[in-house]
């Protein structure tokens, strides 16, 4: 794990291998902080002069000063009207892939000064650039080589990033922040962890097993319901989708000042830690990526980790059904019903539509702890991947006011959210002539029917459901996030709690 420092020092000062300054692409501020390094650095007046280096957006120089023994480079920030903190983390994540690619193993960031790259277009502060500087440059290096051997290792350099405040009155700011990042990014690359790592690996009893631990670490209550105690539960999804499988189910129950007398949320979360699609399977091409099927139940253990180590003056219960889903001579059968925790019946119309028989079942237990506020993850439905890609997570509720909380935390992280219609037509479309509600509401709307299936097993609550099938799984890595597992949720939910008002 990368570790973080702060300091209080001149460029000239500081201890690193690799030490990059943030440049504005605007001509005046770009015009005094070149000429504050040429004072500094009088060896690199050629490569000033040069001109080559004008601060575009995610644009790099390196360079090698004679008075330092550190590589110095520069990133460019781009024009202030386009500069925002995502563009902030983009350009932290740049400069850590830089230095690392430099073999590099310690980086330090120089906080921009707020007063330099601030303009009618964008104003921050210490802290928020801060912590993007840290998110962007920690998140980056993240890399699942686990079970890379030798030269295939693929090892990280950088075990160290600074953050260099230019002013000593910035540098509490500038602590408090990484403080705050340097748990979100452990948080975030824990869900990342479990995400990507293989089915033999991460089942549902080792799910469970890795939520214990993490409640021991961070003294968080966490209970393990096994087979029996699901069973005498009658929780149908749960049992049904498991059927199929050898591993048996697991139900976990994280939960975080439970003493308190404060409002409580529940976060759920889909723990289908392999999803072969039952009898009605899925195509081989692409069935491996099933193993991160489990993934909002990463980032909800992951976001329990986190909310602990914060100590967030709120009550969070983390409720996560765990289960494979397989063939087998006792698998679920298309046209089976399901007797649920709240004694709904839902009628299996299609076998790989199993996570939300299973949400059911933990959205009814999350009644027992009279919640302000319940919020879903599931990696849920393929329908949501082709309405918004890979680019916006699907939300759909009952409360407008925490859909608006959620879309600004989505908007202050980058995890951005997309609010879907919950229009009373669509409710029809899962209606069964043999049960109360069928599993499969057809090709037609498929995030919202699946969506108004889970309604029918909420409580006297407020709900939102996020489907992060398109957001949690990616073919192809960007700036910060990798490729696969992309731990998202974690951000999105700390930031929702910690701005939490009743």
């Amino acid at each position: 794990m990368i570790s973080f420092r702060t300091e209080h020092a001149s460029v000239t000062r500081i201890q690193a291998d690799v030490v990059t300054c943030f440049i504005s692409e605007d001509e005046r501020n770009y015009k005094q902080q070149i000429a504050s390094l040429k004072q500094h650095f009088p060896s690199l007046l050629p490569a000033f002069n040069a001109g080559t280096f004008t601060g575009k957006f995610q644009e790099t120089i390196t360079l090698f000063p004679s008075e330092r023994t550190f590589t110095l480079l520069l990133v460019g920030l781009g024009k202030s009207e386009k500069l925002s903190i995502e563009r902030i983390r983009k350009a932290a994540a740049t400069a850590a892939k830089t230095a690392n690619s430099l073999m590099g193993k310690s980086l330090a960031l120089i906080v921009p000064d707020p007063a330099t790259i601030s303009s009618e277009c964008f104003e921050s502060d210490v802290y928020t650039i801060s912590v993007a500087l840290a998110e962007g440059s920690g998140l980056s290096l993240y890399k699942f080589n686990k079970y890379l051997t030798g030269e295939n290792g693929g090892k990280i350099s950088i075990k160290q990033i600074i953050l260099v405040a230019g002013r000593a009155d910035g540098l509490r700011d500038v602590k408090n922040a990484v403080a705050f990042a340097a748990t979100v990014i452990e948080a975030t690359c824990f869900a990342r962890d479990l995400a990507n790592a293989p089915p033999n690996e991460i089942y549902p009893e080792t799910l469970a097993q890795n939520a214990k631990q993490a409640g021991r670490k961070n003294r968080i209550s966490v209970t393990i319901l096994d087979e029996k105690r699901i069973q005498r539960l009658k929780m149908g999804g749960v049992l049904a989708v498991a059927k199929g499988s050898e591993k048996p189910p697991r139900f976990i129950i994280m939960e975080y000042n439970k003493k308190r007398n404060t409002s409580t949320i529940v976060l759920v979360g889909k723990g289908v830690t392999f999803d072969s699609g039952g009898i009605s399977i899925k195509p081989a091409a692409g069935m491996s990526e099933m193993k991160m099927d489990m993934a909002g139940a990463a980032a909800v253990i992951a976001t329990m980790q986190a909310v602990a180590k914060l100590k967030l003056p709120l009550h969070v219960v983390g409720l996560v059904p765990a289960v494979e889903n397989l063939l087998s001579g006792r698998a679920m059968k298309p046209g089976d019903i399901i007797t649920h925790l709240n004694g709904k019946t839902s009628e299996v119309d299609n076998t790989d539509a199993e996570g939300r028989l299973i949400l059911a079942d933990a959205l009814s237990y999350a009644s027992r702890y009279k919640p302000e506020i319940v919020i879903d993850l599931a990696t849920l439905t393929g329908h949501v991947v082709v309405t918004l890609g890979h680019f916006a997570t699907g939300m759909l509720g009952n409360d407008q006011a925490t859909i608006n909380k959620l879309n600004e935390a989505g908007e202050r992280t980058y995890e951005r959210v997309w609010q879907l219609p919950m229009f009373d037509e669509y409710e029809k479309l899962n209606k069964s002539d043999v049960a109360d509600v069928k599993n499969s509401g057809g090709r037609a709307a498929g995030t919202i029917t699946a969506a108004f299936f889970l309604k029918q097993f909420i409580g006297e609550y407020k709900w939102v459901h996020l489907d992060i099938a398109g957001t949690a799984i990616l073919a192809e890595p960007s700036d910060y996030i990798p490729k696969g597992g992309s731990g998202v949720g974690v951000r999105l939910l700390v930031d929702f709690l910690r701005h939490f008002k009743r």
